[in-house]
């Protein structure tokens, strides 16, 4: 009912959502986050002038009819100003100087490539179909997994007959598409797709499983699209809370939730400590939604995490940290024409492994990023998160990537003493800190077929009015994902089923 409490644990852009729009909608809401902004993984901080966006660099669901688009509607409030990502990527693979470039248009992605991937043009085309399905499918707000008869029901009301081409595929991965049409042993193609998947599922094409690669491969053409936010990634947050305080909803930042307490398996109330002053107190909700890793729910859960629960989140297959070097410039060091975003990787091999590849978000002139005359440079890479933990030598090792980072990195931009202004390194040390995300993990839990969609984490946990939304859950990573995910949560809770 309307007037129920809820709690949100987090301040990332599923958290920030969840809590405006149940606000919105009449309920009582109070939003915590031990952080000192809010946002999440895509929050940013200033130095020296300079805007750096911390994780996410770009959005997608602006366009009409995308999840961003809907929810800000539903807020009444106005979407952030953002310009189209076109290309959404440029991608250089190993020794090669002409990039594949992702364009937005339709068509003009189709020449490109098949003219870099001669014969492979039936995989992008069932890629095509099996997104158009998809799709269309998602934006009639399925819930997956479900967990209920309600659940059941709403996903029984979003398929449709031209949802049913997806169903064969639904224990394909990218790896088995490939070898269906032959193309298995075409390294060149193999090595592009590892690299993209990789920043949108966090596993490479082999494992990632094929319903979701065809969504993350094809959202960033139109009439879809990925955009680059006026000012920061930022605003979609700030925006976000100024929708969640008029509707009388409270955010408290640097309150960190240590405990979730549950009794006869429902969830009645947190407890909260104040990093300020240091008092705890207990503050009690009719539901709580955790804006948190699966494996943090498990924590704050601590012995009355389901058996069952707790055992399947243990045996994940380990999760991805990021290294991320940020970069103030002088504009002199950005090549002319540089499109916002690239993928370099520099290991012959064509294997993604640690910090042989980068994915890059620089700064458009007047963007609100950078003061006139200079420029941000962003670019991070996948990093086993362990070896953060247990080295003797931290400043050492983030020393030894930050240099191997501007080495890659001026092999295209011009990284002299003279144009670099301000550098920064995060680790998985950092993330921790910053978002107490389970040791600094990102994106997610990765989407194999175990993981992903009906075979994933669902946003009903096992313990009654407790809610999970963020990357762990459907539909993944992104701050659209998140959002997805976040507008699910708000209908079941809705329901009240």
């Amino acid at each position: 009912m309307p007037s129920d409490r809820v709690i949100v644990i987090g301040a990332g852009i599923g958290g920030l959502t969840a809590g405006a729009l149940l606000a919105h909608r009449g309920y009582s809401v109070l939003i915590l986050d031990q952080a000192l902004v809010p946002g999440g993984c895509a929050s940013t901080f200033k130095r020296k002038g300079f805007t750096f966006d911390v994780g996410a660099t770009q959005v997608a669901g602006l366009e009409p009819g995308g999840i961003h688009h809907r929810i800000f509607s539903e807020l009444e409030i106005s979407l952030p100003e953002a310009t189209p990502c076109d290309p959404a990527c440029a991608v250089y693979l190993p020794g090669e100087k002409t990039p594949i470039n992702v364009w937005r248009d339709l068509e003009k992605w189709q020449e490109e490539r098949q003219r870099q991937f001669p014969g492979s043009e039936p995989f992008w085309q069932l890629m095509a179909a099996l997104f158009k399905a998809s799709w269309k499918f998602q934006g009639r707000d399925p819930v997956l997994p479900p967990r209920n008869i309600w659940d059941l029901w709403q996903l029984t009301k979003a398929v449709r007959s031209g949802t049913l081409i997806t169903v064969p595929y639904t224990l394909f991965t990218v790896g088995d598409a490939l070898r269906a049409y032959k193309l298995g042993s075409d390294r060149r193609l193999r090595t592009f797709l590892d690299l993209q998947l990789k920043l949108y599922s966090q596993v490479n094409a082999e494992e990632t499983a094929l319903l979701y690669a065809a969504t993350a491969l094809s959202v960033s053409q139109l009439p879809q699209g990925l955009f680059h936010l006026q000012g920061s990634m930022q605003v979609l947050s700030d925006r976000l809370v100024s929708a969640l305080e008029r509707d009388n909803g409270k955010l408290l930042m640097r309150h960190t939730v240590e405990h979730i307490q549950v009794k006869h398996n429902k969830a009645v109330a947190v407890v909260i400590k104040n990093q300020k002053t240091g008092e705890v107190w207990t503050e009690s909700a009719d539901h709580i939604v955790a804006n948190v890793t699966v494996q943090n729910l498990v924590q704050l859960l601590g012995e009355k995490a389901p058996r069952g629960y707790k055992k399947r989140t243990e045996k994940l297959p380990p999760a991805s940290g990021a290294f991320v070097v940020y970069l103030g410039v002088d504009a002199s060091a950005i090549p002319t024409g540089c499109p916002p975003h690239l993928q370099f990787m520099y290991d012959a091999n064509g294997e993604i492994g640690e910090n042989n590849s980068l994915f890059v978000s620089v700064s458009h002139p007047g963007d609100g990023r950078a003061p006139e005359g200079k420029a941000t440079i962003i670019a991070s890479s996948f990093v086993d998160p362990l070896p953060w933990w247990q080295t003797e030598d931290y400043e050492g090792l983030k020393q030894k990537y930050t240099e191997e980072a501007i080495a890659h990195l001026s092999q295209y931009f011009y990284l002299k003493p003279e144009t670099i202004i301000h550098v920064e390194a995060a680790t998985p040390r950092t993330f921790a800190n910053y978002t107490a995300r389970d040791r600094g993990i990102v994106g997610g839990i990765g989407q194999r077929i175990s993981t992903f969609g009906p075979f994933g984490f669902a946003n009903r946990t096992p313990i009654k009015n407790l809610w999970l939304v963020g990357d762990s859950t459907h539909p993944g990573e992104g701050t659209a994902g998140v959002s997805y995910s976040a507008l699910t949560v708000v209908k079941q809770i809705e329901a009240h089923t």
